[in-house]
């Protein structure tokens, strides 16, 4: 994800290990853009892409840098917070991630994906790595499973799109307890109207500094119970 919304780093809060799972094909949906609240409603901040062609993985797309969507972006964040009282230490955290090499969409994801948690203290705690340098092959709930058993884990948290497809029992005759994110979405104090939780972390940043930790505590329910009562 591109600067994802607070519920990733909830899900990074809560786990010892962290895998940036980028050597998948890449669909329609947040890997390369994400939504800032401003003046005029919710705008999207996109990653351009070059040359994308059908069933890419997401290390393999490479980012288009025929425009100067980093000024883009950064200009849109500026204007969006003007009266935000940690707007210079989020355009600070961006510029920092902008400064940095990245050749494809995944370099730059996860490098914003990393900064975000840093800036929070939480990779004093979790531990981050490319499902690439796993070499682990297949696909579905079996490598998801794969990765779980290489890395030793009893608990696999995931977010809600994993109830698609994901094959519990597989999990679970292995001892893995599988859980989802059980986000509260707790509102904190926001610019531009009504809260919404489904907006870039660098919202989060700009209008309540470290102090953002507090609301970066969801926790996670068993699966059975939110295949009951789903959130």
């Amino acid at each position: 994800m591109y600067f994802p919304w607070v519920g990733l780093l909830e899900q990074i809060r809560l786990a010892d290990v962290f895998v940036h799972y980028d050597d998948v094909q890449f669909a329609r949906g947040f890997y390369n853009r994400v939504q800032v609240k401003t003046a005029n409603g919710c705008k999207w901040l996109t990653i351009p892409l070059s040359k994308r062609h059908r069933g890419q993985c997401i290390n393999e797309i490479k980012v288009d840098e025929t425009t100067d969507w980093r000024s883009q972006h950064r200009d849109i964040l500026r204007q969006a917070y003007l009266r935000a009282p940690y707007r210079d230490e989020m355009l600070d955290l961006v510029d920092d991630v902008f400064s940095k090499t990245a050749d494809t969409l995944s370099d730059v994801s996860r490098e914003s994906v990393l900064a975000l948690a840093r800036y929070f203290g939480l990779t004093e705690k979790t531990r981050f790595i490319n499902s690439t340098d796993m070499q682990i092959s297949g696909s579905g709930s079996q490598r998801l499973y794969d990765f779980c058993s290489v890395t030793n884990a009893n608990i696999y948290i995931t977010g809600h799109g994993a109830l698609n497809y994901l094959d519990h029992e597989l999990f679970e005759r292995s001892g893995i307890k599988v859980r989802y994110m059980n986000y509260r979405k707790i509102p904190y104090s926001q610019l531009h109207d009504d809260f919404t939780p489904f907006v870039t972390s660098l919202d989060l940043i700009a209008n309540c500094g470290r102090s953002g930790l507090d609301v970066i505590c969801s926790d996670s329910i068993c699966w059975k119970d939110f295949l009951n009562e789903p959130y």
